[in-house]
């Protein structure tokens, strides 16, 4: 019943910028602590920043200074602002989040279905 669903991924030049949303639904009682994942073909899938529920955000070095997580509760959406992408920073991109669902209560861990990122030289 609860989904994620991720946009705004796309092909871009090397210094160009993207920004990623996941927009959480279904009957949601509330959205704990989020995340950016990656990951490019052939590698372990790559924790790329997280934003708690009290509002502590953290970053991979490779990606520290560029991106940025960002939430909206009202829309129960999750952002994440990719600035100065270089080619490395190709890959699937996928968000997660701990939901609360208003028919258990109970928190689970959720994952959108990806979004490619794509970034050129």
């Amino acid at each position: 019943q609860v989904q994620l669903v991720e946009s705004g991924g796309g092909l871009v030049q090397a210094g160009e910028s993207l920004r990623l949303s996941c927009a959480a639904s279904g009957s949601i009682f509330s959205i704990g602590n989020v995340a950016w994942y990656r990951q490019a073909p052939g590698n372990q899938r790559e924790l790329v920043a997280t934003f708690t529920s009290g509002g502590r955000t953290t970053y991979a070095d490779s990606v520290k200074g560029r991106f940025t997580i960002s939430r909206d509760n009202a829309k129960n959406t999750v952002y994440l602002q990719m600035n100065s992408l270089k080619p490395e920073d190709t890959a699937v991109y996928y968000c997660a989040a701990a939901i609360k669902q208003r028919a258990t209560m109970t928190a689970d861990n959720y994952w959108g279905q990806g979004t490619q990122v794509t970034v050129s030289s």
